[in-house]
Order: C-alpha cells, then sequence, then structure tokens
C-alpha cells in the first residue's frame, strides 16, 4: 500500500481520548460510593479506565455492596449523570476535533469505538458541528467488549476496511490491547494513564500537530 493511501480509516476512542470525560465518570462513580457508605479510590477508577461498562458497573455492585440495583441500573443511573455533564461542558482533548475535521475533509473513513452506551456516544457524536463519524459502535452494540477484538473488528466491518488498513487512538491500557488483538495500528495517545510501548502499538503525548498529510508516519512497520 502507497504511504498516501494509509490509513484508510481512523477508528477512535471516545471518554479520554477524543473528550476529556474521564474525570465525569470518576464524579459519578465517587457518587455513587457516597449513596453507599462506600470508598472509590484514584486507583480504583484508574483500574475501570477502558473497560466495559458491564465489566465495572459488576465490580462496583460487588465492591459498594450494593443490593438493590441490577448491573444495567447501574449502568444507567452512571450514565445519565455523565451524559448530563456533558451536557452542561463538552471538554475536547487537544488536537482531536481538528484532527476530525481534517479526516472529514480528506475523504477519510472515521468510527467512534467506545465501551460507553450508545446514547452516549450518539450524545457526543451530534454535538459536533459537522458529520464526523461514518460509524459509532458502542458498549452495548458489542457481545464481547475491550479489551477483546470484537469493538474494533466490528468497526472496521461495518467501514469496509482491513483493521490493518485502520489507525486506532486509545488513552488505555484495555483500549490499546484491544485495538492491536483487532490487527490496527494501535496508537496510544498519553492522558490519565501510563502507556507502555510494545511492538504491536505506539505512544504518543498529543494528537496536537497531526494531520491527514503525516497520519502515515504513524504506521507501525514504518
Amino acid at each position: 500500500m502507497a504511504q498516501n493511501s494509509f490509513p484508510l480509516a481512523v477508528l477512535w476512542d471516545m471518554d479520554g481520548t477524543l473528550v476529556d470525560s474521564e474525570h465525569y465518570w470518576s464524579i459519578s462513580q465517587n457518587n455513587l460510593a457516597q449513596v453507599y457508605g462506600a470508598h472509590w479510590s484514584e486507583e480504583d477508577e484508574k483500574g475501570v479506565i477502558g473497560s466495559s461498562l458491564y465489566d465495572s458497573s459488576a465490580l462496583i455492585k460487588d465492591k459498594f455492596q450494593i443490593q438493590d440495583k441490577s448491573v444495567q441500573e447501574i449502568i444507567d443511573h452512571l450514565t445519565d449523570e455523565v451524559i448530563e455533564q456533558l451536557r452542561a461542558a463538552l471538554p475536547w482533548r487537544p488536537g482531536a476535533l481538528e484532527l476530525l475535521m481534517e479526516l472529514k475533509q480528506a475523504g477519510i473513513k472515521t468510527a467512534m469505538v467506545t465501551m460507553s452506551m450508545r446514547r452516549m456516544a450518539m450524545a457526543v457524536a451530534e454535538s459536533i458541528p459537522f458529520p464526523a463519524f461514518d460509524v459509532v459502535i458502542a458498549g452495548d452494540d458489542v457481545k464481547y467488549g475491550k479489551p477483546h477484538p470484537e469493538p474494533y473488528l466490528t468497526a472496521a466491518a461495518r467501514l469496509g476496511v482491513h483493521p490493518s488498513e485502520c489507525i486506532a487512538f486509545e488513552d488505555s491500557i484495555t483500549g490499546l490491547n484491544s485495538a492491536a488483538a483487532a490487527g490496527t495500528h494501535a496508537i496510544g495517545v498519553t492522558n490519565l494513564l501510563t502507556l507502555p510501548e510494545g511492538p504491536d502499538r505506539r505512544i504518543i503525548s498529543t494528537l496536537v500537530g497531526l494531520s491527514a498529510k503525516n497520519l502515515h508516519e504513524l504506521r507501525l512497520d514504518a
């Protein structure tokens, strides 16, 4: 494949990669902890970043000893609170919106691949002042969440491209593992977590300065 034909698609994680929303989840989780007299530490929070909401909410139900809510009800409760916070202020990660706009202008396909629920993913996607994504894959669209490769494999298939023709941007180890396992060019963008380097991924400090013209430099085999 010629350099100027790569990537055919860019796949975006949402929380912490596209929008700076991880602290909103932390606020909601801590609020729930207070209701049930439990403790939710910074390490607890970091431990669930990038994970399926089903997995993280099951952990919360057990840790907080919640008897009066199902896992789905915990997911719904947290999602409602985070959507409310995002509607009040939607903070974009540096360089994300600018790069998205460039990709659309260049005709490069895009997908959002998030473990948040579809209604939250669409609330973010629909707030963007241009049609940013060709495909949205959310946590309730797949059987297996990150770190399983299904979310990214599904996104690539829906876009009609091979995973090896895609760049995937992630901010979590869980998400990077998912993107790498799917066979994409997995790019970690440092945010709240230290992301380990590896032969199947590359770590960068920011999206600022990236453009449709220089994305080919992120190829793992470049």
